[in-house]
Parts: structure tokens; C-alpha cells; sequence
């Protein structure tokens, strides 16, 4: 206890009421706009912790983040505690928050057949002399979240691990899957391999609540769809 002002520093706070460990703990969207700035600015002075200092800024605009990023890197240098550094860490946050709203929502693409996935798949793999599988990972709306290399082989076929995939498939909350690879040597029929790839795939996503939507071999102009197929 700060027995001069009667206060707890921000180190003596519970874990979870001090902004870094009660983002980690709670997560981002649980913290004050005091204790996001106070994240950025870092420590207050010897009359106020971080959080008291970024609500005392808050108070005098009014509590309006807009308000807050019209003030100079010089005007926030007028508050006891920010420093430079401090000054200019809050107008960058400020500016990237303008940033975000002016930009466009990533448009994401629909994959609702299997010629979607291979128009999807197709720029990524038409070229390429060896094998390569690349996973979609789809929300509910049949939408692509990610698509992403999951490995490469030789002439003849790559190895899968199923854990990497179904790794990113819990990282992006996905409700689909969609499995996509190439046969540099032209033939499209499925190989055992391919065969016992997508088994496994799909009794995986069953039991973790999500779907294998198809797997689809690519060579040259032409595809191979186990979903059109009848075999998921």
C-alpha cells in the first residue's frame, strides 16, 4: 500500500485486475479503454497508476476516443507521466484505430461447389512439378476464412500430417474443411494414400463438431471431387 496516497500500485492489484494479465486471463474485449491505454502507455507516475492516469486523460475529453485522436503528440505530453514515448505510442494506436475503420472488409470468397474449390485451389497448384496439399477452412455461411500449405512431397505424392490440419482448423474456429492437391503427373483417380487421407480427415472433423466438405485433385484444367464423387 502507498501509504502516502492511500493507493495500490498496479503491481499489487490482483493479477486479474491489472490490464496485461486481465487480457490474457479474460481477453482483449473485457478491458476499459483506461486499461487499454494504460497497456500502451506502461506505467503512470508518482501520483497515479497507468490506469488512473489514461482515465484522467479520458475524463478531460470527455471519455471519446475520437476526441482523444484529435489531441497533438505535443497536447499529450501536457499530462504528468507522458513522456514523449508514451505521447506518441498513443496517437500511433489512434491513427491504426482510423486505419481500421477507413479500410474494406476483407471480402472472403464462397466455396458452395466443388468447381469454387478448384477455381480456389487452381492458381495456387496448376504450375507447380510436385505435389502440394493445401487446406480451406470455411465458417458456416460456406465463406473461406483461410486457406493455408499444410506440405509439399515429390513426383509422386506428399505426406499429410493430420494433426497440422486439424490444428489450424481449431485456430480458426472453422465449420469446414475443404482438402485440395495436385497430381503432377496427370492421372486424377485417387491413390490410396489420398483414399486414407480423407477418411481419416473426416472422421476427425465429425467428432469436433465440424465437416469435411470435399477434397479435390487438381491436374492441368481438370479435377477430381470426392464430394461430386458421392464418397463423403
Amino acid at each position: 500500500m502507498d501509504s502516502a496516497q492511500g493507493r495500490l500500485s498496479i503491481k499489487e492489484l490482483a493479477a486479474e485486475d491489472r490490464p496485461r494479465e486481465k487480457m490474457l486471463i479474460h481477453g482483449v474485449s473485457s478491458l476499459s479503454d483506461a486499461e487499454l491505454i494504460a497497456i500502451l502507455i506502461g506505467s503512470g507516475n508518482n501520483e497515479e497508476t497507468a490506469v488512473q492516469l489514461s482515465q484522467r486523460i479520458l475524463n478531460k475529453v470527455s471519455n471519446s476516443l475520437n476526441n482523444l485522436g484529435k489531441l497533438s503528440v505535443k497536447e499529450l505530453m501536457n499530462y504528468k507521466g507522458i513522456g514523449q514515448a508514451k505521447a506518441i505510442a498513443i496517437a500511433a494506436a489512434m491513427e491504426l484505430g482510423r486505419r481500421k475503420g477507413a479500410a474494406e472488409p476483407v471480402k472472403r470468397e464462397s466455396i458452395r461447389t466443388s468447381n469454387d474449390a478448384f477455381l480456389l485451389f487452381y492458381p495456387l497448384l496448376c504450375d507447380i512439378l510436385h505435389e502440394e496439399l493445401w487446406v480451406a477452412y470455411t465458417n458456416s455461411a460456406a465463406k473461406v476464412i483461410e486457406k493455408t500449405k499444410i506440405s509439399q512431397g515429390g513426383l509422386g505424392e506428399t505426406s499429410a500430417d493430420l494433426r497440422f490440419i486439424m490444428k489450424a482448423a481449431i485456430n480458426t474456429t472453422c465449420h469446414g474443411i475443404i482438402l485440395c492437391h495436385n497430381h503432377p503427373s496427370g492421372n486424377l483417380f485417387p491413390s490410396q494414400h489420398d483414399d486414407s487421407l480423407t477418411s481419416r480427415v473426416n472422421e476427425v472433423a465429425k467428432l469436433m463438431g465440424m465437416q469435411l466438405l470435399d477434397h479435390i485433385i487438381i491436374s492441368d484444367k481438370h479435377y477430381y471431387s470426392y464430394a461430386d464423387e458421392g464418397r463423403l
